[in-house]
């Protein structure tokens, strides 16, 4: 019992000594109560006026309070009389503004103004010219003015001259003429340039409505044209020849003044090859009779013009070249007076390319004879370009040959060859009065336009299978028919027959000449008969063998021993033409490269 009495006594004695714990109201009640004590300091003056401008005070919320509601009172009251009665102020600034023009009321935001383009710093240069950038370079290097270049003892340099004596440079000089000849090699991009090219679509734009015309009611030139072509074809040749018209300037000596050529030996040298190798093979080439300019056409449906320059800074290079989409081209020739262009595909239409005045026209039927006239990829154009020979597809009974008027385009007579395989080639006569037919089976027919009949029938001698026929030269006081003396034909065994119409008499044509020479130098089907303008040479070519070609004299018959050589890279050949001075030589192969020789006396 004792003990129970202690413990509860020392359980009584701690519990008075352990402190009763504050609530939150005595807690307030005693800071109160210290603050009433003066337990906290005083604001002092500068504080106060400190607290007074950052918080304010009871004095200037009221100010602030009456300024706010007397400041709302007299706009309202405004607002009010402006709506009730106008004053006679703003009755006057209405009829003002009545007598203003619209345009006037309003104005167009052009952007910021000039005072904000970016700053623009000058670089001087040596000489003490100063080159001024928009977009200056942030930081120049000074050991650019303190070094030299020498230009004249690095050859890959050479080309940054000026002239001859030019040599040393500094560096900012230097700089300078590489970012001159990086442009000139590589132009600003029409992307990179706006306004260009919204001047080139403009241009497009117009050349597309009235650049193109067409004779087809169904079918449209433009359509069947690319946009290059389009460009191009409103492109006539004087504009075009403007960037190279000294060079374009040069005249062509005429075959009159032509030294004769000695027979059995020709001095013939090789110049550079014309343009660069082209996608394709070459399917013909036709020299301007004015300009040196050659034109060539591809099967890739591409027509291509040359400028015909051989010594000068870039050889032969190309001047244009149109792509007219889905034709392979095998026909293109310059019109004898040089102002038009025709070419054609295996199409039942032709082109025509006007140069002097850029259009391009589709001539697309032959009213009367279309069943005839399936595919128009072979013609030939009389000497003085009036007329236009097409070859028709038609084979049953013989083949025909479909002669237009050149300028219209018009039907004007029909020549029928009689025999198997229809028409080989043909030839105009040299006065364009008529042309001469060769069927496949050797047959010959002398056609006279004027008359509208066939004059004359003959067969080649030997003949197996004719491939193509040339006529050249001038019979002595124009006797003969056309005028011309030599007939040159060649057939499918390689055989090439010379004739000399000159020993025939007029009206009277053997039926089985004699033919005045007969060459087997060619083993392969002759594909190529071309007679120089002056009649002292003719080249007869096969496209079946490589190096296939050779150089005939005439009157002699002769055919040259010394050229070519085993060493002359020929190839298959698939085009020759000849200059109209006859002192060029073109030939192109089958790997798209246009070989060129100069031909002297």
């Amino acid at each position: 019992m004792s003990s129970s009495r202690n413990s509860e006594g020392k359980k009584k004695a701690a519990s008075r000594q352990q402190p009763t714990p504050t609530t939150q109201d005595e807690l307030s009640d005693q800071r109160s109560g210290g603050s009433e004590n003066g337990n906290t300091m005083e604001k002092d003056q500068t504080e106060l006026e400190l607290e007074k401008l950052v918080f304010g005070d009871d004095d200037g919320f009221r100010e602030g309070l009456k300024l706010y509601r007397h400041e709302n009172a007299g706009s309202a009251e405004h607002e009010v009389e402006e709506d009730i009665v106008p004053t006679e102020a703003a009755a006057d600034k209405e009829k003002d503004l009545d007598a203003v023009d619209d345009a006037d009321l309003f104005f167009i935001d052009s952007g910021p103004s000039m005072s904000h383009a970016p700053e623009t710093r000058s670089i001087p240069t040596e000489g003490g010219e100063r080159l001024d950038y928009k977009d200056a370079p942030a930081w120049i290097d000074s050991d650019d003015e303190r070094i030299t270049v020498s230009l004249a003892s690095n050859p890959r340099l050479r080309k940054l001259r000026i002239n001859e004596a030019d040599d040393l440079v500094i560096g900012e000089e230097y700089n300078k003429r590489l970012r001159q000849q990086f442009e000139r090699l590589y132009p600003v991009p029409e992307w990179a340039n706006p306004s260009a090219s919204k001047k080139t679509s403009s241009r497009r734009k117009r050349k597309k409505l009235s650049g193109v015309t067409s004779d087809s009611d169904t079918d449209s030139s433009a359509d069947d044209m690319s946009v290059d072509s389009e460009d191009l074809s409103t492109q006539p040749l004087a504009r075009l020849l403007q960037s190279t018209a000294p060079l374009t300037q040069t005249p062509l000596t005429t075959t009159s003044n032509r030294k004769k050529l000695r027979p059995e030996v020709i001095d013939i040298h090789r110049t550079k090859d014309v343009g660069g190798a082209q996608p394709s093979a070459i399917t013909s080439l036709s020299f301007h009779p004015s300009h040196p300019l050659l034109l060539s056409s591809e099967p890739s449906s591409l027509l291509s013009l040359f400028h015909i320059s051989p010594t000068g800074p870039s050889p032969n290079p190309t001047l244009t070249t149109l792509h007219i989409p889905s034709h392979n081209l095998t026909t293109s020739v310059f019109s004898p007076t040089g102002s038009r262009i025709f070419f054609s595909a295996r199409r039942r239409y032709f082109h025509i390319w006007d140069l002097e005045s850029g259009h391009i026209s589709k001539i697309s039927r032959i009213y009367g004879h279309a069943a005839e006239q399936r595919t128009m990829e072979r013609f030939k154009l009389s000497p003085d370009g009036k007329w236009m020979g097409l070859i028709g597809s038609s084979r049953k009974g013989g083949g025909v040959i479909n002669i237009l008027d050149a300028s219209t385009c018009q039907w004007v007579a029909q020549v029928r060859v009689e025999g198997r395989g229809g028409v080989a080639d043909l030839a105009w006569w040299g006065n364009s009065e008529g042309l001469l037919v060769f069927g496949k089976g050797g047959e010959a027919v002398e056609y006279s336009l004027p008359e509208r009949r066939v004059v004359s029938r003959w067969m080649d001698e030997g003949a197996v299978g004719t491939t193509v026929v040339a006529l050249g030269g001038k019979a002595k006081g124009g006797e003969g028919l056309g005028g011309d003396r030599w007939v040159v034909v060649g057939s499918q065994s390689g055989i090439v027959n010379v004739y000399d119409r000159q020993e025939w008499k007029a009206g009277n044509v053997p039926t089985q000449p004699k033919p005045t020479k007969v060459l087997s130098q060619l083993t392969t089907p002759v594909s190529f008969v071309e007679m120089a303008p002056d009649a002292q040479m003719f080249v007869m070519a096969s496209r079946w063998k490589r190096d296939a070609l050779r150089l005939v004299h005439l009157p002699s018959c002769t055919v040259y021993k010394n050229w070519p050589t085993a060493n002359t890279p020929l190839g298959r050949i698939t085009a020759i033409a000849i200059t109209p001075n006859a002192e060029m030589l073109a030939v192109a192969n089958e790997q798209g490269k246009i070989r060129l020789w100069e031909i002297r006396s």
